[in-house]
């Protein structure tokens, strides 16, 4: 009996994420789609509620696009591109370790690349530091980060400069913004906020928190896979989910 591999497929149109679908119900039919993404925030979330073995990834989405999700998924889980024809990341596929599908999907295409991921699955996913690396220069200029959030508080609006921001929460509809001088709630996602922010500063290290790396103190392994972190001058202990425990290693 064939071992069922779990999948993540994100395409931000509905007619060929759906054709890809139906594509790999033939190609891989124990295959098994955990998730489906409309745009690569929502992708990058499912990836972290499921971790499936392999991803098929729409490299042109809104919010994240298919190669940033990819650079966070970072190796743990076997990509595969979907592009469309006369894409510039086409040449760099072409070149390099990564397979790709074309858009609209060929059957006879999808199953050789199907059959070159299944022979991979007992292995590492491959190292494509260097080719998302180059994917990711190649594409347009993403907007400069956020600097201010408005939190409505009661009657008033509420100004927010994210510098001075200690911690995001996901917190059921809303996202608990944690700040010295207080907290705010704001309707936009964490997923969506994650896409604003800039990365170096702000770290994910759960699912549902986004930590000001500046405002870290330490962080504490309590037992085998399970890790917290302090802030400077406050009570709270964040967890760390095993997806970026590797944030916090010695040097």
């Amino acid at each position: 009996m064939n071992e069922t591999v779990t999948a993540l497929v994100a395409d931000d149109e509905e007619a060929p994420r759906e054709q890809l679908l139906l594509a790999l119900q033939t190609a891989w039919p124990e295959l098994d789609v955990k998730a489906r993404a409309v745009n690569g925030a929502d992708a990058w979330d499912a990836y972290l509620e499921h971790e499936p073995q392999v991803c098929f990834l729409d490299v042109r989405m809104p919010g994240l696009s298919g190669i940033e999700v990819a650079q966070r998924i970072a190796g743990r889980a076997h990509v595969v591109f979907v592009t469309a024809h006369g894409d510039h990341a086409l040449d760099a596929f072409n070149t390099g370790a990564v397979d790709y599908v074309l858009k609209p999907v060929d059957g006879m295409r999808l199953a050789q690349a199907v059959q070159r991921v299944r022979a991979r699955l007992n292995q590492a996913p491959p190292d494509l530091a260097r080719l998302l690396q180059q994917l990711g220069a190649q594409q347009a200029r993403r907007p400069a980060p956020l600097e201010v959030i408005q939190a409505g508080v009661g009657r008033e609006v509420r100004l927010i400069r994210v510098e001075e921001v200690l911690y995001f929460e996901s917190d059921t509809r809303y996202t608990r913004v944690v700040h010295a001088d207080g907290d705010a709630l704001i309707r936009t996602p964490l997923k969506e906020l994650l896409t604003q922010l800039d990365t170096e500063r702000f770290w994910q290290i759960h699912r549902s928190v986004v930590v000001n790396q500046r405002c870290i103190a330490s962080a504490l392994r309590i037992d085998e896979g399970s890790m917290v972190i302090t802030l400077r001058g406050r009570d709270e202990r964040l967890p760390v989910s095993r997806h970026f425990q590797g944030l916090f290693r010695a040097q």
